[in-house]
């Protein structure tokens, strides 16, 4: 899930000598001026690494082998439709999910999409950060995971330390970025399922039953499946690959097979690794933030590879803080480029510094993100927290989905004759499902999962209704009804 984000946070196009930093909401697409063509295969991995993260796998393995249907379900009626909507979108409207929008319903439509996309990243950003921190308690000591002080600490730090790497515009993102992937996800991953498989093989019994008739959760109300919300934030952001459409030689042939090929793939490094940790740890005792590393200090212990726990901990949290700075500036960029082309924004939160960065952006997003990350440390379970975070991430990117899916249908019925570089076959079943699984994403998003225990489903509803409102909805309704003419003419000085 985390490692989509640098994918999403910088696209650079070749403007004479000089680089020209374009952010994914308002790229263009990059075969006009590079010329360059990619394989079907490799827009594939390039899909995988966009989503794939081993931080969103604890949440899911309370429900071992139930699991799998909770995977497969978004990935079929949410990723497939998003990524063939998003293809078309891209290949005949340049300018990402503001100028989609935009043009498919209105402006004020527009701002509200891409505020979403760049909101989510307020309620992302502790949620990520919560898992680093509980992460890394296992290089120093495993009883600071779920201790609320010590994320609070963590994810302040680590934040206010990524906003200061990324205003000076360092090189150093982009190459920690490049392999976060690698280092966060996949070797983990693989070594993960590796040591779980062996564990088993020695006669060890799974800690959760592994039998066809565990494959579908059991059914206890809309409680026992709200943790397939995870699942949608997982694939959320897969939309951004779109921009590669023109670059494949074939579009109409070889996007449909990149994206199924993916949807295995992605399967398969969710699924695989989520069933380890359920193989090991309790159902009842696996932590949302912490419950990769509980897998493999159990993992790494029984084979007597204790001392490997620290370094799976550096790795993990290394991949996951890479996500996090390489997707940093990306949608902050693009509503700073939006706020600037339309005039949404004051002329205070136009200015950049002389790297070009948006800080006074990213300065009050960590304002509102420090004052998040201080409820940890009231919080009773940072597990708990984690979640609420991570589902108003949801609700609000849903959002976005919602307007995309709309906006797509009336282009096509408004202009017809636009040209495309890609055409979604029954494009109208598609928008019906994409939307209707996200409007069940946030309808079933407030509900707290039994995990929760005794908590009051008012309570937690009207939570995460005041979060969506406060920083999803309420932000972007201001800033059309008070934009003046004169914030267009804004100076683009530093």
């Amino acid at each position: 899930m985390w490692e989509r984000r640098r994918h999403q946070a910088r696209a650079t196009l070749a403007t004479g000598n000089a680089p020209v930093r374009v952010p994914a909401v308002i790229a263009q697409r990059a075969s006009p001026t590079t010329g360059k063509l990619i394989t079907w295969v490799a827009l594939a991995f390039i899909t995988v690494g966009s989503v794939g993260n081993l931080g969103s796998t604890p949440p899911l393995a309370v429900l071992g082998l139930a699991s799998i249907s909770l995977y497969v379900l978004p990935a079929v009626l949410f990723l497939l439709p998003v990524a063939l909507v998003a293809a078309e979108l891209a290949s005949g409207w340049p300018g990402g999910v503001y100028n989609w929008v935009e043009q498919g319903i209105s402006a004020p439509m527009g701002l509200l999409a891409v505020w979403c996309e760049f909101a989510q990243t307020i309620f992302f950003y502790p949620a990520l950060l919560a898992y680093i921190a509980d992460t890394l308690a296992y290089v120093f000591d495993p009883r600071l995971a779920g201790n609320g002080v010590f994320t609070a600490v963590i994810i302040i730090v680590l934040f206010w330390a990524g906003v200061l790497v990324t205003s000076r515009g360092s090189t150093f993102v982009a190459a920690l970025s490049s392999s976060g992937t690698v280092i966060g996800t996949l070797i983990p991953g693989a070594i993960i399922v590796a040591l779980g498989v062996a564990y088993l093989l020695q006669g060890n019994h799974s800690a959760a039953p592994m039998t066809a008739h565990h494959l579908l959760p059991a059914w206890q109300g809309i409680a026992s499946i709200v943790l397939v919300v995870n699942s949608f934030f997982t694939y959320a952001g897969v939309e951004v690959n779109a921009v590669h459409i023109d670059e494949l030689r074939n579009p109409s042939r070889d996007y449909p097979r990149s994206i199924f090929l993916a949807l295995g793939l992605c399967l398969a490094v969710f699924i695989f690794p989520t069933l380890a940790i359920s193989w090991v740890v309790p159902s009842h005792q696996i932590s949302f933030t912490a419950g990769v590393m509980q897998a493999f200090d159990r993992l790494l212990t029984h084979f007597g590879l204790a001392f490997g726990v620290p370094v799976i901990a550096i790795a993990l949290a290394a991949g996951a803080l890479a996500g996090m700075l390489a997707w940093l500036d990306g949608p902050s960029e693009g509503l700073l480029r939006i706020g600037r082309e339309q005039g949404f924004l004051p002329p205070y939160f136009q200015r950049v510094n002389r790297q070009g960065i948006e800080v006074r952006i990213l300065a009050a997003e960590g304002i509102v993100i420090t004052a998040i990350a201080l409820l940890y440390a009231f919080v009773p379970s940072v597990s708990h927290a984690y979640w609420i975070f991570a589902v108003m991430a949801t609700q609000v990117y849903m959002i976005m989905y919602v307007l995309m899916f709309i906006a797509a249908i009336r282009l096509r019925r408004s202009r017809p004759d636009r040209t495309r570089g890609y055409r979604v076959p029954a494009l109208g079943l598609l928008c019906l499902i994409g939307t209707m699984s996200a409007l069940a994403a946030l309808v079933i998003g407030f509900v707290p999962p039994s995990q929760f225990g005794h908590s009051n489903p008012l309570v937690y509803a009207a939570l995460i209704l005041a979060g969506i409102l406060t920083i999803g909805i309420l932000p972007p309704l201001l800033l059309d009804r008070l934009r003046r003419p004169q914030w267009k003419a804004a100076s683009d000085g530093g």
